[in-house]
């Protein structure tokens, strides 16, 4: 889930049209036999005999005029369902399917990819699964993302604010037709630009407990991921990171310090010093694989520089591949592989009929199954979420914000840097914690009243997903956290 190319987020209304035409007809014939909301699945293409824990998939209406339906997939924690908390999670993008979250980071299924040959890709259990600590719905949301589509026309256009709220109406949804799940701990979870869509899905969710909204959810906190916060921090950050790490050197850091003013993404094209010190930043660092600094730069990725600075725009999930290459597959080649031919396989396993038809989709409700929809009418409609945090922590829930220190897109630096302007108490000061007897990173917790407050974890050697790439480190500090241990 992670080589993160970031084109523009805005679409035409011409984009929603051509979905939502090649769909109206049939939605009209079929809409009232939709009832049914959810199945059970046991088996599925490609996965050797019976799964080994419960699915369950199915679509929930939501909108203001119910004329949205997000698909979901719920695993029951293979531990103790009835007793482990309940995890929403939210994956990136805008437009990221949440089988991007099961497959590539969390959920108990991982593709073979040694064995891949070109056919239906196989799967097989993930034994860092967070399904072994927690039930976990992964959602498809904003609508047209995954399995996710809108009966209406109109229901295609969506944004930060309007997601949320969506969100929030399936979670409450959920709980009434799973009322054996109602008292379990809840938490909203994330990573990448759910930064922005998960402190208001939590906002609206307390908002709703102290209203008495039924029902009454057991909302105990949240979870993010290298988080999209303050976009223009977020991404302004970026330089200090390179900074910190030798990508760019100490007197071209401290030069375009000095002339950009801390704006490198979008600088005035008359301040000519500082138009200059960001072109050489770039060619520093746009060879650099942005998602994790370590790995590959797939050869394929399109480019995201603009001539006046580095305003890679602000998606973060999306694939770049030839579509040469989704039609056949390459031999893998480990000395040039790319993150990105991981991906593939997703986009193999779920457009395949079979595959479909175990997961109940409705025939005929989208075009294609994408990974990341790069088409989607969004309008990314709030600047900022840091408010957001400071008043869940003020009002005494828990937060877990971690990121993998190896990721460019939303570095440490930037989400640190949010972190402490909430001016915060801290409880349990820096220090490095372990799996293993191993160092898995850093981590620091503060709170502003007498609650839990927020811990914060970076991931040694992770990038922007961090459980994609460290996984046992991200189970056992999601363990730690949601038994209430000290990382």
């Amino acid at each position: 889930m992670a080589v993160d190319e970031c084109p523009s987020r805005r679409t035409t209304r011409t984009a929603a049209r051509k979905i939502f035409l090649g769909v109206a007809l049939l939605l009209v014939l079929r809409i009232n036999t939709f009832a049914v909301a959810d199945a059970v699945v046991e088996y599925l293409p490609g996965y050797s005999g019976k799964l080994p824990f419960k699915l369950e998939t199915g679509y929930l209406s939501v909108g203001d005029n119910d004329d949205v339906e997000l698909f979901y997939y719920f695993i029951e924690s293979e531990r103790n369902p009835v007793r482990d908390p309940l995890l929403l999670w939210l994956t990136g993008g805008p437009g990221c399917s949440g089988f991007s979250g099961l497959v590539f980071e969390i959920g108990p299924l991982t593709f073979d990819y040694v064995s891949f040959n070109g056919s239906l890709p196989t799967l097989l259990s993930n034994p860092h699964s967070w399904t072994q600590i927690a039930n976990i719905i992964f959602l498809d949301a904003p609508v047209g993302t995954g399995f996710a589509y809108s009966t209406t026309q109109d229901g295609y256009y969506t944004s930060d604010t309007r997601s949320a709220k969506d969100i929030y109406k399936f979670l409450r949804k959920w709980i009434l037709g799973h009322p054996k799940f109602s008292k379990n701990p809840l938490y909203i979870a994330g990573d990448s630009y759910s930064g922005k869509i998960v402190p208001q899905v939590t906002l609206l969710a307390s908002e709703g407990i102290i209203a008495g909204v039924k029902p009454t959810l057991y909302l105990q906190g949240y979870l993010l991921g290298n988080p999209v916060t303050d976009l223009d921090s977020d991404q302004n950050s970026r330089v200090e990171y390179q900074y910190r790490i030798s990508l760019i050197s100490t007197e071209l850091y401290q030069s375009a310090l000095e002339n950009c003013k801390g704006n490198y993404m979008d600088p005035d094209p008359e301040n000519s010093a500082c138009v200059e010190d960001v072109r050489e930043i770039a060619e520093c660092t746009l060879k650099i694989c942005d998602a994790a600094i370590l790995e590959p730069k797939c050869s394929y990725a399109e480019p995201r520089s603009r001539e006046t600075g580095l305003n890679w725009g602000s998606r973060f999930f999306d694939d770049h591949m030839p579509s040469d290459l989704l039609r056949s597959p390459s031999t893998r080649r480990p000395e040039n592989w790319c993150r990105n031919e991981n991906y593939v396989l997703s986009y193999m396993w779920a457009n395949d009929q079979s595959v479909q038809n175990a997961l109940q989709i409705r025939n005929g409700t989208i075009p294609e199954w994408t990974r990341c929809n790069k088409s989607l009418a969004y309008k990314d409609d709030l600047d900022s979420t840091v408010p957001y945090h400071y008043e869940l922590i003020e009002a005494g829930y828990r937060a877990l914000v971690y990121s993998g220190d190896h990721d460019m897109l939303i570095p440490y630096v930037a989400t640190e840097k949010w972190i402490h302007s909430l001016n915060m108490t801290v409880l349990d000061y820096w220090r490095p914690w372990f799996v293993d007897g191993q160092v898995a990173g850093y981590t620091f917790k503060s709170t502003i009243n007498l609650g839990d407050g927020m811990t914060y974890a970076t991931v040694k050697g992770a990038g922007h997903t961090a459980p994609e790439y460290k996984p046992k480190q991200c189970i056992e500090m999601a363990d730690r956290w949601l038994s209430h241990y000290p990382l």
